[in-house]
């Protein structure tokens, strides 16, 4: 077997893991805020088949090397198509790079851990990077500059993203996400309650159009039986007129035959 052709079946064998055994947060609050943004990214693509979102999903950028990877907290791919996906192989992928990345910090979280996954964002093409300390209300942000490296971006607070439109603000510790719209990022909860209140003003609704369409037919009905009312009172009066009118020819014609008689 030549060189080449083991080169070739090497490659071929190589396996490309779907989980580096990690858990997908450290702690509660990580894990929320890692589905509130993947998941409100997911709502804001949901009309754009070419942009796939994902969270926790390991991301080969080098074929045939299985140990170069990283699984971002969020990611985004932008001229991607959604579906289903064990890991995130770049080459199949048409060379694209996630264009935006989130990390969020948790206490395990070390500075080297932090540093390689900054050299491995800065070096495989990712175009912003956002990473948030919930313990500390801290928010950092990298843009990738006119020399193609990751820069950092001096002010966080209210700064839009040029990738996907949404607004980052910090309000104490917290971080709030906002549409390009306007609209905040809404936790699986508040979702889920806007969805009930939604439903009971539509049901609110229904029932208001019911009772404006029962007070109608009330109004049609009432108003049919004064027109029947109506047409009883002509035809009494009509039946009146008739009988007086037949009794003042009775009335005239005996007069005429008492006249005739000589008795008038």
């Amino acid at each position: 077997m030549s060189t080449t052709n083991l080169s070739s079946f090497q490659k071929t064998t190589i396996t490309y893991p779907e989980s580096d055994g990690l858990p997908m947060a450290n702690n509660t609050e990580q894990f929320h805020l890692l589905t509130t943004i993947e998941g409100n990214l997911e709502i804001l693509f949901a009309d754009d088949s070419q942009v796939f979102v994902a969270g926790d999903l390991l991301w080969y950028p080098v074929e045939g090397d299985n140990k170069i990877r990283m699984a971002p907290d969020v990611m985004v791919a932008l001229g991607r198509p959604k579906g289903r996906r064990g890991s995130y192989l770049q080459w199949l992928e048409e060379g694209i790079a996630p264009q935006v990345v989130f990390e969020i910090l948790s206490p395990g979280n070390r500075k080297q851990e932090m540093a390689e996954k900054f050299a491995f964002y800065d070096q495989y093409g990712v175009e912003e990077y956002y990473l948030y300390d919930p313990t500390r209300g801290r928010l950092l942000g990298w843009l990738r500059d006119e020399q193609s490296a990751l820069a950092p971006i001096e002010k966080m607070n209210n700064w839009r993203s040029p990738r996907l439109g949404i607004r980052f603000v910090l309000k104490g510790l917290e971080l709030e996400l906002y549409y390009p719209d306007g609209s905040r990022f809404l936790t699986f909860v508040e979702l889920s309650q806007r969805l009930e209140q939604a439903e009971n003003r539509a049901l609110e609704a229904l029932m208001e159009i019911d009772e404006a369409e029962s007070r109608a037919e009330q109004a049609e009905s009432r108003a049919e039986q004064a027109e029947s009312r109506a047409e009883q009172a002509e035809q009494r009066r009509l039946a009146e007129v008739a009988a007086r009118l037949e009794a003042e020819a009775r009335v005239k014609a005996l007069e005429e035959r008492l006249r005739a008689s000589g008795l008038l």
